[in-house]
Order: structure tokens, then C-alpha cells, then sequence
């Protein structure tokens, strides 16, 4: 019987590892090539056109270009209607995001009860508004908040209250949007969360019943720990979705009234294709970046202290 040389069995794993590391490259390539062109290199481009006082002077010829450094940075600093913007973009993240996430969560316990009868047919109709064009339901929400002939003031009118100027006074039109925004995407963190509800193994609920833990004590003790790291990607999902909000006021209040509804990528439209100031809202949109990956590690920091993910 003849032993095998040891060097030969070092050799070959190596090599095998070799080619299942190209084939995986070469899976990987064309995805890999895909966002370098379509997300890397516009990403790049706009963060050098930030750095410019790109117009549309410079659009009609590029010898109107001119380097401009850090000068929009700073004259967003100093810019009272970018600050407004924020200060609006908080309100509507910070108020929207616990609302949405209850709001799924609530939905997505309830479905997967099951004592709920025709709970696909629940499903989809939770689901619906998400996979709806939001241009057309934001354009229904506004006639159901008309003043006159919207149907929630119909209703608020038929039990003896007055009727509200929902989108046309300051202190209303953001509770108003923010309506319509967590009726619009609760649905797909509804889903995300009844995925994850549906792994929890039965024999933990049964084991609390035993120890006499009610439905207060086994959402507490046994849903919650088990779902907290689906709990912090919808948040940072939302988090991210909230400081996005363009269309929505858009199409509802164009940023009224009296600009209590401009948020910081409707401030950045005006800036590139209302005032076609490029550079400027290149440079909003490289502060509306830095300030979600901000608040992204901030949440990623508090889930890890406290035991959320690994």
C-alpha cells in the first residue's frame, strides 16, 4: 500500500479553493460591473458636480464651469430654507417612523393569530396601497382631505365636529401627509414582520402559557426578542424612507402652506430643476447621504448595545 505524498493533499484543496473563488467571481462580475456604471460612477460624477457652480449657464456651455470647492456646503449651512426643510424632514421621520413600525407590527400580530379568518385576503389588502402608484393615491388622499367635499370631513361633520382645512394650515397639513405616508407603506413592513413572526417556534408561546405568561407577557418576553433584529432593519428601512419623502408633498401641498411641508429632497428639486442650481442640489443630496448613514450607525450602535444583532 503506498502512503500519499502530503504535499499533494495540501496542494489540491488550494487549487480547488482557486477555482470556486473565479467561478464566484465570475457570478459576481456582471452584478459588480452593473453598479459601477449605473450607481458608482453617477455617485461620483455628482459628487464632483457638488464641488462646482454647475447652471444652466454651464449646461449651455461648459466654459461657463467653474470649480468652486466647498462654497455650496457652505452656503447650505447659511441657507434659512435648507434648515426649514430639515426641521421638517425630522418631524415627518420622527413622528412617521414609530407610527409605521406600530402600526405594521400591530398588523402583522393580528394576521398571523389564527383565530383571524381570510387572512390572505387581509393580506393583500394591506399590501395593496404599497404596490399602488403613489402620484395616483397621493392625488385621492388630497379629495379625502378637500375641506369641503373630502370624506373624512364628511365623516367628522356627520358626528357634530367642524370640519378641518387638512392640507391648508400649517399645524395640520404634516399630521395630514403623515397619514396618508404610513397607510401607504405600512403594508411592506407588514409582510417583512409576519415572515419573521411565522419562524418563532410554537414551543416557546407553550412554555409561556405553562408559566403563566399572558399575551401582554409572550409579546414582551417572546416576540419582541425574537423579531428585534427584523424590528432594526424596518426601522432603519423606514428611517431611510422618511428622510426620502419627495412625491408626497409634492403632489398634496407643493410644500405649503407657507412651506411647512418642504422637505430636504423637495428642497433639493427646487435647487437643481426649479432654480437649476445642480451643484447646489448635488450638494444637498451628498448632506441628505450623510445624514441617514449618520442616524443608520446611531441605530446600528444602540441595537448592538443592547443585544438587538451580533
Amino acid at each position: 500500500m503506498t502512503i500519499a505524498d502530503p504535499t499533494l493533499a495540501r496542494v489540491k484543496p488550494a487549487r480547488g479553493r482557486g477555482a470556486r473563488e473565479r467561478a464566484a467571481w465570475g457570478f459576481v462580475a456582471p452584478a459588480m460591473i452593473a453598479i459601477g456604471l449605473f450607481f458608482a460612477l453617477p455617485v461620483i460624477a455628482a459628487l464632483l458636480l457638488s464641488l462646482t457652480d454647475f447652471d444652466i449657464y454651464a449646461l449651455a456651455n461648459l466654459d461657463n464651469l467653474r470649480f468652486v470647492g466647498l462654497q455650496n456646503y457652505e452656503r447650505l449651512m447659511t441657507n434659512p430654507l435648507f434648515w426649514g426643510a430639515m426641521k421638517n424632514t425630522l418631524t415627518f421621520a420622527v413622528l412617521g417612523v414609530p407610527l409605521s413600525i406600530a402600526a405594521s407590527l400591530a398588523a402583522a400580530v393580528i394576521l398571523n393569530a389564527r383565530v383571524v379568518k381570510w387572512r390572505p385576503i387581509w393580506r393583500v389588502m394591506f399590501f395593496a396601497p404599497y404596490v399602488t402608484t403613489l402620484v395616483a393615491t397621493a392625488v385621492v388622499w388630497r379629495y379625502l382631505l378637500h375641506t369641503r367635499y373630502g370624506v373624512i370631513n364628511w365623516g367628522l361633520e356627520s358626528i357634530g365636529l367642524p370640519a378641518v382645512d387638512w392640507l391648508g394650515q400649517p399645524s395640520t397639513s404634516i399630521p395630514a401627509i403623515l397619514m396618508f405616508v404610513v397607510w401607504k407603506i405600512f403594508g411592506y413592513n407588514m409582510l417583512i414582520f409576519l415572515a419573521v413572526l411565522q419562524t418563532v417556534p410554537d414551543d416557546l408561546y407553550e412554555a409561556a402559557r405553562i408559566d403563566g405568561a399572558g399575551p401582554w407577557k409572550q409579546f414582551r418576553h417572546v416576540t419582541l426578542p425574537a423579531i428585534a433584529p427584523t424590528m432594526l432593519l424596518v426601522s432603519i428601512i423606514s428611517v431611510a424612507s422618511f428622510f426620502q419623502l419627495f412625491a408626497e408633498p409634492y403632489v398634496m401641498t407643493q410644500g405649503g402652506p407657507a412651506q411647512s411641508t418642504v422637505t430636504v429632497l423637495y428642497f433639493m428639486y427646487e435647487e437643481g430643476f426649479k432654480w437649476w442650481n445642480l451643484g447646489s442640489a448635488s450638494a444637498v443630496a451628498f448632506v441628505l447621504f450623510l445624514c441617514i448613514l449618520a442616524i443608520t450607525l446611531v441605530q446600528l450602535a444602540v441595537a448592538k448595545r443592547v443585544g438587538a444583532y451580533q
